[in-house]
């Protein structure tokens, strides 16, 4: 059959892969936080308070305050690469490019800010990418991260006349390579240590209890995570949540409060990870790493360490070549 000159192009037969994380200011500075706060704190699916009581307190209280506050944490962390979390995201997307096969484009985008689910999608479409896997980077499922990068990616598909057959990336809390992946980087980064931590303490990103009571599954995905962790390390894992905010109740016990209390139980040497973040980002490097350590060491601490997220090192890019292969299954030739 000859195709009429005036057919449009329709690029077909390519498979997508879409990173996905949480977002980042496009610079460390006030007015780029608040665009970018702005957006994160609007999604019903983080603020789960009615519109027309939340909207006045964001834009009248909290985007008037919170970005030069913010700005400034944001600095500590910025690097020669920009955003932690930018930079570790894009890495490793990068660095999974032609690891599926030649007809396999992987690409990364963001939930809130640059580059857009939108954009990057369209982008996808556009190459001939008729399928695409969406990909989420939260070990753990909650509604107020996973759920919501589902949502905007289909979002975005609803407008679309031609849409890709699209999957998701599940959960992978307790997967047994998730596991190994920890483990193997907790232990070579003790390995680097100069002293042996009595404790090790897992951080996981707080959520208000009410999500708990309304059935999401996050709060029992961390503690199934921190309880696999430590059988695989042979060895006392204890559970923290932090970046609490706002005055509801939130889930406990807050890593703050942890990290205050424990030279009181005389653990004076405590080594910090974060196993519910892909890759490094604000709350690890200035929460956990720099504040986190002030905490500890002023309450009567001697050592403390953070352990980095598991980022673009070959055991995260191991473990995600593996997550990304399984669901991609049936679309690509297994190898």
């Amino acid at each position: 059959m000859t195709r009429p000159e005036d057919h449009p192009l329709a690029p077909h037969g390519r498979i997508g892969v879409l990173l996905i994380n949480l977002g980042t200011p496009d610079a460390p500075d006030a007015p780029a936080v608040r665009r970018y706060l702005a957006e994160f704190l609007s999604d019903r699916r983080v603020v789960e308070i009615p519109p027309l009581a939340w909207q006045p307190i964001l834009r009248g209280i909290i985007l008037r305050t919170r970005p030069k506050k913010s700005a400034h944490a944001y600095r500590l962390v910025w690097t020669e690469h920009g955003s932690p979390l930018a930079h570790y995201t894009r890495a490793k997307a990068e660095r999974l490019l032609g690891a599926f096969g030649p007809e396999v484009t992987v690409d990364w985008a963001m939930r809130y800010g640059r580059p857009s689910i939108d954009a990057r999608l369209r982008a996808l479409m556009d190459a001939g990418c008729d399928r695409i896997l969406l990909a989420p980077m939260y070990p753990q499922y909650c509604a107020a991260t996973t759920a919501t990068a589902n949502d905007k990616a289909f979002e975005v598909l609803s407008r679309m006349r031609w849409q890709p057959a699209a999957r998701t990336l599940p959960p992978y809390h307790d997967d047994p390579a998730y596991i190994a992946a920890l483990k193997a980087s907790i232990e070579g980064s003790l390995a680097k240590l100069d002293f042996t931590p009595e404790l090790i303490l897992a951080s996981f990103h707080g959520m208000p209890e009410r999500t708990l009571k309304l059935g999401d599954p996050y709060h029992c995905h961390c503690q199934k995570t921190a309880r696999l962790l430590g059988e695989a390390l042979g060895r006392e894992v204890r559970i923290s949540f932090q970046s609490r905010f706002g005055r509801a109740k939130w889930l406990e016990p807050a890593t703050d409060a942890v990290l205050r209390g424990l030279p009181g139980e005389a653990v004076k040497k405590v080594a910090v990870v974060a196993p519910g973040f892909s890759v490094d980002c604000l709350e690890t490097l200035e929460e956990l790493a720099i504040r986190g350590r002030e905490t500890f060491l002023e309450s009567g601490g001697s050592d403390f360490a953070y352990l980095p997220c598991l980022n673009d090192s070959e055991e995260g890019l191991t473990l995600l070549r593996g997550l990304l292969a399984r669901e991609l299954a049936g679309w690509i030739a297994a190898s």
